[in-house]
């Protein structure tokens, strides 16, 4: 047989073998090592999991759990109604404002009298105008559709509009 680096043929392929067979015992021991570490971890969760507990109150516990998802699952389903009712009662109501804060008559001072714009989200609402005098407090109210009055408008009631809208102009 022929001889490399001073050994015969079969010893080398002896040498070889032995050594292939000692790096896959090795990679072995390594991922038996891992296997025993994992499987530790899960004995003591699942002790953890079943501390106390026999077959019939681990499904008691079980039914239980489901029991309660179903409450919730009818809770928030309730509650997703009540959230809509609210959403839809919202697009009626008056959230936006504007006030204007004058001197109707330049004879009192103090800027008693004010006019109040009151709209929804679709620009529709009231404009009350409140005109404060010597002899009393006159009152007007006027009706506001897509932003727009049917009923001429005084300056003060036009800026009140225009702050209701978000508009601002300087009247």
């Amino acid at each position: 047989m022929k001889e490399v680096f001073g050994l015969d043929m079969l010893m080398l392929c002896l040498c070889i073998a032995v050594g292939i067979f000692a790096v896959i015992s090795i990679v072995s021991l390594v991922l038996l090592i891992i296997t025993m570490v994992r499987l530790k971890k899960m004995r003591r969760n699942y002790r953890l999991f079943m501390n106390g507990k026999t077959a019939e109150n681990l499904e008691d516990a079980m039914l239980d759990h489901f029991a309660k998802i179903k409450d919730l699952v009818e809770l928030t389903d309730e509650h997703t109604k009540q959230i809509e009712a609210i959403n839809e009662e919202l697009k009626t109501v008056y959230a936006k404002l504007g006030v204007v804060k004058y001197d109707a008559f330049n004879e009192m001072g103090g800027k008693l009298s004010f006019a109040l714009a009151m709209l929804d989200n679709s620009n529709n609402g009231y404009i009350i105008n409140a005109m404060h005098s010597r002899e009393g407090c006159y009152t007007y109210i006027k009706e506001i559709i897509k932003g727009e009055s049917f009923i001429a408008l005084g300056d003060e009631e036009k800026k009140a509009l225009s702050q209701a809208m978000g508009t601002d102009i300087e009247v």
